[in-house]
């Protein structure tokens, strides 16, 4: 299995996912679009991640890789190859598809529970409540013919399905205490008092037990978008976790 994962900043990565996809034998090849790397011919590959940073999707100006970035998302998506979407990654998957990024009411940094939404028949079922780590500012609108799946009282677009394979999420579920120490270093500037901000030592103090569900859900994302797991999924994990 060849992944390929679209990165865009270096302190944020696929956490873990990386050693999902490893216990599974997979090639996981990098694109750092911050250094203007290429883009291979998604023709030649099984799964594509795109992941998370600070920059605004509608940064074209000063990020002109964002371009060649939305082309690339787009023919995948066209191809019908598997994408998963993380925070900035989801919204680029949208912005491919001619959906409108724009600020959410007020920013997610932290943990804060999403919600699973009522979605059409063979769409992937989150929990009903889940604490996920959230660190955005930004949120899309639903790309035409995508199902919403998830939301959260900071934001309604939380999550969405497009097609048998395509999943965008706001949060972070692949966030493991290195990751979320890793966000915290770099962007701290953006911890500022709000309804739906922690503070850092808030963020920090998180049980290992809520890393583990968030975890364990982000492999279950990977197996439906690989087709492990087609169809309707249960909901094993419907808890509160605070």
């Amino acid at each position: 299995m060849k992944v390929q994962v679209l990165q865009h900043v270096p302190f944020e990565w696929i956490g873990s996912m990386e050693p999902w996809l490893r216990e599974r034998g997979a090639q996981i090849d990098t694109a750092r679009l911050y250094e203007s790397a290429g883009l291979p011919d998604p023709a030649s590959l099984d799964l594509v991640i795109a992941m998370g940073g600070p920059m605004s999707v509608n940064d074209d100006t000063e990020h002109p890789w964002l371009v060649r970035e939305k082309a690339f998302l787009r023919e995948a998506v066209k191809r019908g190859l598997p994408v998963v979407g993380v925070c900035l990654g989801a919204q680029l998957i949208a912005s491919a598809l001619g959906a409108a990024i724009t600020r959410n009411p007020k920013p997610e940094i932290g943990w804060f529970p999403v919600e699973s939404v009522p979605a059409p028949t063979g769409t992937f079922t989150f929990p009903a409540r889940l604490s996920v780590y959230h660190w955005h500012g930004e949120t899309f609108a639903l790309p035409e013919g995508a199902s919403l799946l998830a939301s959260s009282a900071g934001c309604r677009n939380q999550a969405f399905q497009l097609g048998v394979n395509v999943i965008g999420m706001q949060f972070h579920l692949e966030t493991t205490p290195e990751t979320a120490a890793q966000l915290i270093e770099h962007c701290g500037d953006e911890i500022v008092p709000g309804d739906y901000v922690q503070s850092a030592e808030e963020m920090l103090a998180a049980p290992p037990e809520r890393y583990a569900a968030i975890n364990k859900l982000s492999g279950r994302i990977l197996d439906y978008v690989l087709g492990s797991a087609p169809g309707p999924q249960p909901r094993p994990e419907n808890v509160i976790l605070f």
